[in-house]
């Protein structure tokens, strides 16, 4: 069933090099109010393409539970903080949930610091 909350709230995927960068950013985001809450997923295998060659590294994802009004702030901190030239930063909307859950990320994104 379609939440009015969820139109606004989205999904941000971001991959760090290693933990602790992942720790920081989320406990940023989710203290600056940012982010209601972000998953910090063990290593995956990242297959890309950089500088015109193949390269694989291990690497941190994050899913980031958030606002898209808040989306250009939370990449303009992001980027500030990531140790990558080119971090991924990418976004997918939320288009239905436990209404339950959905309120509670408005009211934890609410007033951002």
């Amino acid at each position: 069933m379609m939440n009015t909350h969820a139109i606004m709230n989205i999904v941000i995927f971001i991959t760090t090099a290693n933990k602790k960068e992942a720790g920081k950013i989320s406990s940023v985001l989710v203290g600056k109010r940012l982010a209601a809450c972000v998953n910090i997923l063990n290593t995956c295998d990242s297959i890309f393409r950089w500088k015109g060659k193949v390269d694989k590294q291990k690497e941190y994802l994050l899913m980031v539970k958030s606002k898209k009004s808040l989306l250009p702030e939370l990449i303009r901190l992001v980027k500030s903080m990531h140790s990558y030239k080119v971090p991924e930063i990418i976004a997918v909307p939320i288009i239905g949930g436990n209404k339950d859950y959905l309120d509670w990320l408005d009211e934890s994104t609410r007033n951002p610091l």
